[in-house]
């Protein structure tokens, strides 16, 4: 099933078959990262401890954290046979991987933060309380866009990603990145 894999601000653009790490990334790398999904019909899945959850047809986006390679767990997230460790396994195992981005960072709060971003994207219909958090205190890692275009699903986010601090410093961060740059 082909998708795209954006590595954002200038990376990847492969097809799943071809999954691999640019020439640049030949080590783990720590990031977080959106899985974009879509469901064709409305389902009814048993979501681990959540319970069963009614899940209209449309597109969702979850957000997650990949500290010891963002590759491997984007990958893991395209796969159907796994067994079931997290949340967003159980959906995915119903659901059509559309696309993934990615931003390497190395702190795991900017996956709360992405997700509270996204969260409030135009277009977001809602949130599945307690999907994918239950590692922190969010509402929700699992965004319901509804039954739109996923492609315009991935500007959304490719444009809210890229006002998180960790993709541009806030000016008052600007000396921390520089001082890091140098050493």
């Amino acid at each position: 099933m082909p998708y795209a894999f954006l590595w954002l601000f200038g990376l990847v653009a492969t097809s799943w078959a071809s999954l691999m790490p640019s020439s640049a990334l030949t080590w783990p790398v720590k990031g977080v990262y959106c899985v974009i999904a879509a469901l064709g019909e409305g389902k009814r899945i048993k979501v681990g401890s959540l319970g069963e959850i009614e899940f209209p047809a449309g597109v969702y986006v979850y957000v997650g954290s990949g500290m010891a390679g963002v590759e491997q767990r984007i990958e893991r997230h395209g796969r159907k046979q796994k067994r079931k460790r997290w949340h967003i396994d159980y959906l995915m195992e119903e659901a059509e991987f559309i696309a993934s981005a990615a931003i390497p960072c190395e702190a795991k709060e900017v996956e709360c933060a992405a997700a509270l971003s996204l969260g409030h994207a135009d277009g977001a219909v809602g949130t599945v309380k307690g999907f994918g958090c239950s590692d922190c205190n969010c509402d929700s890692h699992l965004i319901y866009f509804g039954d739109v275009d996923p492609e315009w699903v991935a500007e959304a986010i490719s444009l809210r990603l890229s006002m998180l601090d960790c993709v541009y410093p806030s000016k008052d961060n600007g000396r921390r990145w520089a001082a890091r740059d140098r050493e």
